[in-house]
């Protein structure tokens, strides 16, 4: 018993999921965000076009 216990505290393969996991959400974080400022400026973009077309 005190064998399994030891190596499942020396398994390091969950703590390198939860990495993958944080890394994965925190790039996704960003992702969001340059999105977001983008579509904004984009939005604008497309709305000073419109303004300056005649109809």
């Amino acid at each position: 018993m005190k064998e399994k216990l030891l190596g499942f505290l020396r398994d390091e393969e969950g703590a390198t999921a939860v990495e993958y996991g944080i890394m994965v959400a925190a790039i996704a974080a960003v992702i969001i965000l340059v999105v977001l400022a983008v579509g904004k400026k984009t939005n604008n973009a497309f709305q000073n076009v419109n303004g300056a077309m005649p109809f």
